[in-house]
């Protein structure tokens, strides 16, 4: 009879653990899948993809990340922007770059730590509602669905593959 008493109580306390994490001050996970089709204003028909994971530490101070794509020629530069899945917003962190020749990566084009001296503040817009002053606002962006991802090429200086980070 202990042993289905300690079993259901070890599992209540990794339930406990799992769901007090990011009270606890736990890191914070986010992702953002990168394709053609996701492009604004117009959608890019294109065989490259990526992907960018970050991590946000526990007093939010630094965001870590590593950008992989594959199948992608002429990478001039890759940020993070302020806006919704379909507006085309305002660059407020780079990722990689500028590039004006471009490079061909399959694999990890990018990773770094992104602090407060990376922000590019963006002022209250359509595009960015409430603007980008500090880092902390980037993070409320990312959070709230409020940025996306973008690799930006010769032949799409626009941006060839985004997706929004969640």
């Amino acid at each position: 009879m202990t042993r289905p008493l300690t079993l259901r109580i070890g599992l209540a306390l990794v339930a406990l653990v799992i769901a007090a994490g990011p009270a606890l001050g736990a890191n914070l996970r986010f992702t953002a899948s990168l394709k053609g089709a996701n492009e604004r204003p117009v959608p890019i028909d294109t065989n490259a993809a990526g992907q960018v994971n970050f991590v946000i530490n526990a007093d939010e101070t630094e965001i870590t990340y590593r950008l992989i794509v594959a199948n992608i020629d002429g990478v001039t530069q890759a940020h993070i922007h302020c806006g919704g899945p379909d507006v085309a917003g305002p660059v407020v962190v780079f990722l990689y770059g500028f590039n004006p020749i471009g490079v061909t990566v399959n694999g990890i084009l990018a990773e770094g730590t992104i602090t407060a001296a990376d922000v590019i503040a963006r002022p209250d817009s359509a595009a960015c509602p409430g603007g980008v002053a500090t880092l902390a606002d980037v993070i409320a962006k990312i959070r709230s669905g409020g940025a996306y991802a973008n690799v930006h090429t010769l032949a799409n200086p626009p941006g060839e593959i985004r997706g929004p980070i969640k």
